[in-house]
């Protein structure tokens, strides 16, 4: 009996490579994803161990890139895709207090089309699960980045709206993540001010999420919900984005 196979979008590194390497582990054959040419992680690949896995480009922002990614992954690896976590996303600070047309249809198009067609794509060709990566910041919006957010928010719904009008098929469900893995705005000790401030008192760490991720792969009883993975912040209304807090 094959193993089932997972596209996980945006997985050479960081999040979405946490996420490949845990389902890898679980006993998935993986297809990262990348929207430019270039190689995925070495620890990525590490962590992949013995499973198999390949790896595609497709520009998230490119209708018909989008539309021909699940084809591809199933023609390369002779099966299914069996499950899709979409965590790829577009990530823009907007420079001015309202984001500009352009900037959002840049992230509605590869935070909230992009995943709507790869669920669609997968409910066609006999996939079983939906995983979508939100952000806490949807229970409590602030005035940051309200391109990303509001797409995000988008990204919310549609992980509803499917999954009712994908069932008895596909299960749609939806995890929501804390600050993560902290880029270079941050320092350590930002970080341990931002720590002390979650209900929790803590960060969540990748596996975590990468944990909260392969437990609603397998929740066969569950579809339409959002696990929010993030030390409690989605309970806490933070006037602004982290990296402008705790310093």
């Amino acid at each position: 009996m094959s193993r089932p196979l997972a596209l996980v979008t945006g997985s050479h590194r960081r999040l979405g490579g946490h996420i490949a390497v845990r389902l890898a582990q679980a006993g998935y054959d993986v297809a990262l994803h990348a929207s430019r040419p270039g190689e995925p992680d070495p620890v990525v690949i590490r962590g992949i161990g013995g499973a198999r896995y390949e790896s595609f480009v497709a520009d998230l922002a490119d209708p018909a890139a989008v539309a021909a990614l699940v084809p591809a992954v199933a023609d390369r690896f002779g099966r299914r895709v069996d499950l899709l976590v979409n965590n790829a996303s577009c990530f823009r600070a907007d420079d001015d207090s309202y984001p500009a047309p352009e900037s959002l249809t840049a992230h509605f198009a590869v935070n909230a089309a992009a995943p709507f067609v790869l669920a669609t794509a997968l409910a066609g060709q006999g996939g079983a699960a939906v995983v979508n990566i939100l952000d806490q910041r949807i229970a409590h919006p602030h005035r940051d980045q309200l391109a990303y957010t509001l797409s995000k928010q988008a990204l919310a719904e549609a992980t509803r709206t499917l999954a009712l009008a994908l069932a008895p098929s596909v299960r749609v469900n939806g995890v929501a993540p804390g600050l993560t893995i902290a880029t270079e705005d941050y320092d350590a000790e930002q970080l341990e001010r931002l720590a002390a401030m979650m209900p929790l008192e803590r960060l969540p760490s990748p596996d975590q999420v990468a944990d909260a991720v392969l437990f609603l792969a397998g929740a066969t009883a569950s579809t339409g919900q959002m696990l929010f993975v993030d030390g409690g912040a989605g309970l806490v209304r933070f006037e602004r984005d982290f990296v402008h807090l705790g310093r």
